[in-house]
């Protein structure tokens, strides 16, 4: 890899199981990967997402994204409801606030979990890709995921960077019009969908 890259490869890193918010954000990552010869297993967890026709179609496409390269995909309970009980007494809170804060524990440490489970060491999330996130804060609660989950026998490592750099987001966005992914046009949760109408 060029001494210039902004994304720098941890040692030993062959495989990664994938957090993917969506398809549009996971793309360019999924890309980058494989050409690094890196094998992504993507994990689509997001119990923050509503309504639920919103979820369905974010996971449609994050699936359709996946089987057109043949990557591995993992689709897990969106249990929006325990979401809900994180996210409790923090539903005020603004975009970038606490609220984000613990949502992104709640979903990288099932991602965390999922790994430990799968024998794979390392995880990456698509959230430190995203326009609306804090890239300091998603790492924050990957590093806490990895933290909370790791045993002296089984440890699980957080691949922490920002994957906005090296010309993804540009490539991100060149994919989304190859493939025609449905774009949404807020977060995800249902306090989000009220600040973008708000913001409207």
């Amino acid at each position: 890899m060029s001494k210039q890259s902004a994304i720098i490869v941890p040692e030993n890193c062959k495989r990664v199981l994938l957090h993917a918010c969506c398809a549009p954000c996971s793309s360019a990552i999924v890309e980058w990967l494989l050409a690094h010869q890196i094998e992504p297993v993507i994990y689509y967890f997001n119990p923050n997402i509503y309504p639920s026709e919103e979820y369905e179609k974010r996971k449609n496409e994050s699936k359709r994204h996946a089987e057109s390269l043949g990557v591995q995909w993992i689709d897990d309970d969106p249990c929006h409801e325990q979401w809900l009980c994180a996210v409790k007494g923090l539903e005020q809170e603004p975009e970038r606030g606490k609220r984000c804060e613990a949502c992104f524990y709640f979903r990288l440490l099932a991602t965390a979990r999922k790994a430990q489970e799968s024998g794979i060491e390392w995880f990456a999330t698509t959230l430190a890709s995203s326009r609306w996130k804090n890239l300091e804060q998603v790492n924050a609660a990957g590093e806490r995921a990895a933290q909370a989950v790791s045993r002296q026998s089984s440890v699980v490592r957080f691949w922490a960077q920002n994957w906005r750099k090296d010309g993804l987001q540009e490539r991100r966005n060149a994919l989304l019009k190859e493939y025609g992914f449905y774009n949404q046009t807020y977060c995800g949760c249902e306090f989000s969908l009220a600040a973008s109408h708000e913001r409207a």
